[in-house]
C-alpha cells in the first residue's frame, strides 16, 4: 500500500467520526430521543436534563467525553456492576500497554526500520520501509527488536498480573456486599432419578440430600415441563397489552374534538370483552398451577438451597454419585440469569447440541472465505491487475487508486462481519445453554475464533499468497520463508482496519443509529401519542469483546514487526474508551450469623427459583387476585 492510500483511509474515516459524533453531541441533547441516549436515569426515575428546546441544542459539543473520562471505577461499580467495571478496564489496559509500546517503538525501532537497509527500497509496498522487512538479513540490528518483543512481553504480562490482583479483589469485595444473593446458598442439581417409593423425583431430591448433606440441606425446587403454561401467560400479557391500548384509545377519544361519543363507548365494550377473556384465562392458567395437575410434569432438574454458603459450594463442587451421569451439581446461576426452556433439554444430549452449533461455526467460517479474499485481492491491487486485467481501468480515474486500495478493503471487510456476532448469538441460543452470561461466553469465543481465523490468519495467508502466488507454485518448498518475509507487507491492511473498526465503528456504536430509527418509527406509528419508554438494555459483550481482542492481537504480533501501526491503536483504545464510559464465601456465613440475616437470606433464596409458570399471577384488574402481581397493571 503506498503511503497515499493510507493517507486517505485515515482521513475518510477521521471525517465519518467527526460527522457521526457531531451528529450524536446534537441528538443527545434533544428531549424526543431521551430514551435512546438517558435510558438508564429515566428508568431510575430521574428526569432528563433536556427539558425543553433552545437552539444552542443544535450546536455539537465534546464536552461529553470529558465528562465521560471523569467517571470514577467506584461509580461504575455502584451503578453498572462488576462486569461493565471489567469491560471498561480492556480498554483501559489496552492504552497502558500500547501507550508504552508506541514510545518505545516510535522512538526506538521506527527510525532504525527505515535506515536498515544498505539498498534502496525498490517494493511497491513503500510502508515496507518502516517494517523489520526493512532490516537487512543477519544485521545486528535485530538484537535491538529481540530486546523489544523480550520487553512488550515481560510488560505485558506485568500488567495482567497486576489487573488480575485488583480484580480479585474487586470480585472478594463484591461478594462481601451481596451476602443476601440467592445464587450463593443454591446448586443446580441435573439428572435425578425417579423415587423408588414414590416414583416422583420431588421425593427422590429431599431424601438424598437429606440423608447426604443433613446439615446444611434446607430445601429445594423441582421444575416441570411448563410449555402449556407459557403459551397461556403469553396469551394473557397479549391481552393485557390490547387492553391497555383500548384504554388509551378511549380515553384520547374522549377528550378529542373530533370524535363521537359512540366511538369511545365502542371502544369501552371491546375492552370490557378483553377483561372477560383474560379473566377466564387466568382462571385457567391457576387451575393448571395447582401441584396435583402439574405434578405429572416433572423434570429431572432442581434448584436445592443450604442453609450456609459453605454447604453449597461444597456440594456443587463435589461428585455425588457413583454414576457420573447421575446426580449432577454446579454453582446456580443468578434467577435472573437463567434461562428456564433450557433447562428441560436431557444432560446427555447437550454434547449433541455442542457438536451441531461447532460445525455450523466452521462451516460459517469457511464461507467468509471468499469476501476475505477478495477483499485481499483488492488491497494487492498491482498484482490484481496482472491476473485481471481489467482492473487497470482504476488508474484512470485520479486519487481513485488511493480510495479503493486504502479505506474500500477495510470497509467492505467490517462490513461482512458485521452480521457474524448475531449470527453466533443466534447459534449460542440453541447451544442449551442454562444461563445468559454462559450463552453470551460462549457467542464471545466463537465470534474470536472466527476473527482470529479470517480476519487474522486468512488476510496474512490470503494476502501474501497473492503477493507471491507465481513464486509459490514454482516453488512449494519455500512458502513457509515467503509467507514469514510478506508477513510485514500486511501492516498497512491492518492498520486501515484499526482505522475503519476504530473511528466509524465506536463512533456508530455511540450514535446507535438502529435504535434511532427504531425509536422514531414506533413514535409516528403504531406507539404514536403514546408515553415513551427508555431502551434500557445490557452491553452487547458478544459484539464488543472479540473485536477488542482482535485489536489487541494484532498490536501484539505486530509490535515489532511494525510499530507504526501501534499509535493507531493507542487511537483505537482510547475512542472506544470514552464511548463506552459514556453508555451504560465463608467469612460471609460468620457476617450473616453476626447479623442476624442468615435466615432471612435463605428464605429469599428458597422463593428466587421458582419457575415463571408456577409464580402468582394478577391480571392487574381489580378483585381478581390478592396475589403479587404477575402482570403489571397500566
Amino acid at each position: 500500500m503506498k503511503a497515499e492510500s493510507l493517507v486517505v483511509s485515515a482521513a475518510i474515516n477521521i471525517g465519518l467520526a467527526i460527522l457521526i459524533l457531531s451528529l450524536f453531541s446534537i441528538l443527545k441533547k434533544l428531549p424526543f430521543y431521551a430514551p435512546v441516549y438517558y435510558a438508564r436515569r429515566l428508568s431510575l426515575g430521574h428526569r432528563s436534563d433536556h427539558q425543553s428546546f433552545n437552539f444552542r441544542r443544535l450546536l455539537p459539543e465534546l464536552n461529553w467525553i470529558s465528562r465521560a473520562v471523569r467517571v470514577t471505577e467506584e461509580e461504575i461499580l455502584d451503578s453498572c456492576g462488576l462486569d461493565v467495571l471489567v469491560f471498561v478496564r480492556l480498554f483501559k489496559f489496552g492504552i497502558r500497554f500500547f501507550v508504552v509500546c508506541s514510545i518505545v517503538g516510535v522512538l526506538v525501532l521506527l527510525p532504525l526500520n527505515y535506515t536498515g537497509s544498505t539498498v534502496p527500497n525498490t517494493s511497491s509496498h513503500s510502508m515496507d520501509a518502516f517494517t523489520i522487512s526493512n532490516i537487512s538479513s543477519g544485521s545486528d540490528r535485530l538484537w535491538v527488536h529481540f530486546s523489544f518483543l523480550c520487553f512488550v512481553s515481560c510488560y505485558g504480562m506485568y500488567l495482567l498480573y497486576k489487573e488480575y490482583n485488583d480484580l480479585l479483589f474487586k470480585r472478594v469485595q463484591q461478594l462481601c456486599n451481596r451476602r443476601s444473593e440467592p445464587d450463593q446458598f443454591t446448586i443446580l442439581v441435573r439428572e435425578i432419578p425417579l423415587c423408588n417409593e414414590h416414583k416422583t423425583r420431588g421425593c427422590s431430591v429431599d431424601h438424598f440430600f437429606s440423608k447426604h448433606h443433613p446439615y446444611s440441606y434446607e430445601s429445594f425446587q423441582i421444575l416441570y415441563d411448563g410449555k402449556h403454561l407459557d403459551k397461556l401467560l403469553c396469551q394473557a400479557k397479549s391481552l393485557t397489552k390490547k387492553i391497555e391500548d383500548l384504554r388509551h384509545l378511549s380515553s384520547t377519544k374522549k377528550y378529542s374534538r373530533n370524535s363521537s361519543v359512540s366511538d369511545a363507548w365502542k371502544y369501552d365494550t371491546k375492552m370490557e370483552q378483553l377483561k372477560d377473556m383474560l379473566q377466564t384465562l387466568g382462571c385457567e392458567i391457576r387451575r393448571i398451577q395447582c401441584r396435583m395437575t402439574i405434578e405429572q410434569k416433572e423434570l429431572p432438574v432442581a434448584f436445592v438451597t443450604f442453609n450456609s454458603r459453605w454447604g453449597a459450594v461444597l456440594a456443587a463442587q463435589s461428585q455425588q454419585h457413583t454414576n457420573p451421569l447421575l446426580w449432577i451439581t454446579e454453582v446456580a446461576p443468578e434467577p435472573r440469569d437463567v434461562i428456564w426452556q433450557n433447562l428441560a433439554i436431557q444432560y446427555r444430549h447437550l454434547p449433541l447440541y455442542r457438536i451441531v452449533i461447532i460445525v455450523a461455526a466452521s462451516l460459517l467460517t469457511i464461507f467468509f472465505v471468499i469476501p476475505v479474499t477478495a477483499v485481499q485481492g483488492i488491497a494487492k491491487y498491482d498484482r490484481l491487475k496482472k491476473w485481471f486485467p481489467p482492473a487497470m481501468a482504476v488508474d484512470l480515474i485520479p486519487k481513485l487508486r488511493s480510495i479503493i486500495t486504502g479505506y474500500l478493503p477495510s470497509a467492505i471487510l467490517n462490513g461482512c462481519i458485521y452480521i457474524v456476532p448475531f449470527a453466533m448469538i443466534g447459534l449460542a441460543r440453541l447451544a442449551g445453554y442454562i444461563s445468559r452470561s454462559k450463552k453470551d461466553i460462549n457467542a464471545c469465543n466463537m465470534v474470536f475464533y472466527f476473527l482470529v481465523g479470517n480476519v487474522f490468519f486468512l488476510s496474512l495467508l490470503s494476502g501474501s499468497l497473492l503477493d507471491q502466488i507465481g513464486e509459490s507454485f514454482f516453488h512449494p518448498k519455500d512458502i513457509p520463508n515467503r509467507l514469514a518475509s510478506a508477513v510485514s507487507a500486511q501492516a498497512d491492511f491492518f492498520v486501515t482496519y484499526i482505522l475503519t473498526n476504530g473511528l466509524a465503528g465506536f463512533s456508530l456504536e455511540i450514535l446507535q443509529p438502529g435504535l434511532l430509527l427504531w425509536d422514531t418509527l414506533k413514535s409516528y406509528t403504531w406507539d404514536h401519542g403514546k408515553k415513551k419508554h427508555p431502551y434500557v438494555y445490557s452491553l452487547p459483550y458478544y459484539r464488543i469483546i472479540p473485536f477488542v481482542a482482535l485489536c489487541m492481537l494484532i498490536g501484539i504480533v505486530y509490535a515489532v514487526v511494525s510499530p507504526l501501526l501501534l499509535p493507531f491503536l493507542v487511537g483505537y483504545f482510547l475512542l472506544g474508551y470514552a464511548v463506552f464510559i459514556n453508555q451504560d464465601a465463608k467469612k460471609n456465613d460468620e457476617l450473616d450469623k453476626k447479623d442476624g440475616l442468615m435466615e432471612e437470606n435463605v428464605r429469599k433464596a428458597l422463593d428466587a427459583y421458582s419457575p415463571p409458570c408456577l409464580r402468582p399471577l394478577d391480571l392487574g384488574m381489580e378483585g381478581t387476585s390478592s396475589t403479587k402481581p404477575f402482570l403489571s397493571p397500566a
